[in-house]
């Protein structure tokens, strides 16, 4: 049976879960600017990765360290990534290699950035609903430092997220030198929920494992 266990190490907050049997690496996942590490799309994503042989650590980021609630500071984005490193850091002290580094929308987002900057930080992405632009603001694109990014990358995106279109994904996505794949869920908006039914985290899995093994 797999657990999840609170985890706070060297300001990383969060919940570590652990797989049953051998290890086979490990994943950090950070939430969106309006969630914390209980957000269950990470619960899920944990669960998942969990059960294919993967130790998760879910971790609040440290602008939700300081408040319980309310949206991250960009003036203080350089923190959010200083935390992301010190979490991939800690990971690495727990599992061999691959630690691959993601989350949902800004935990996501901020990922890359700190990749991008810093590419030993993981052996691979999983970005889960990446924010392309605001809402109905096509032209503001978050995506300046995706030529630098050599980092694997997994991007899992919900094809009635307003915050891009599948096709302006796609495009973004060719901006990446590194390897990288798209994982369309029909339907599905910035959580990921698809009515009723959710999505199989399957592909998503067998993607991001794929990636970290690039050489």
């Amino acid at each position: 049976m797999r657990t999840a266990t609170p985890f706070n190490e060297e300001g990383v907050r969060g919940f570590l879960h652990r797989p049953a049997g051998q290890v086979a690496g490990g994943l950090v996942l950070a939430h969106g600017a309006g969630g914390n590490c209980e957000a269950p799309l990470l619960i899920a994503a944990a669960d998942a990765f969990c059960a294919a042989g993967f130790a998760v650590l879910r971790i609040d980021l440290p602008f939700r360290q300081r408040r319980p609630k309310g949206p991250p500071s960009r003036h203080a984005a350089a923190e959010d990534r200083a935390g992301l490193r010190n979490a991939a850091a800690a990971m690495r002290k727990l599992v061999p290699d691959p630690v691959m580094l993601g989350g949902h929308s800004y935990g996501g987002r901020q990922a890359t950035m700190l990749a991008a900057e810093e590419p030993e930080v993981a052996n691979a992405l999983l970005l889960l609903s990446y924010p392309l632009h605001p809402p109905d603001k096509p032209a503001q694109l978050r995506t300046a430092h995706f030529p630098n990014l050599r980092v694997p990358a997994v991007f899992v995106h919900g094809t009635s997220d307003p915050f891009a279109s599948n096709a302006e994904m796609e495009a973004a996505v060719a901006l990446i030198p590194a390897p990288t794949s798209l994982v369309s869920i029909a339907g599905a908006g910035h959580d990921l929920k698809r009515g009723s039914l959710g999505f199989s985290w399957k592909a998503v899995v067998n993607a991001l494992i794929a990636a970290s093994r690039h050489p």
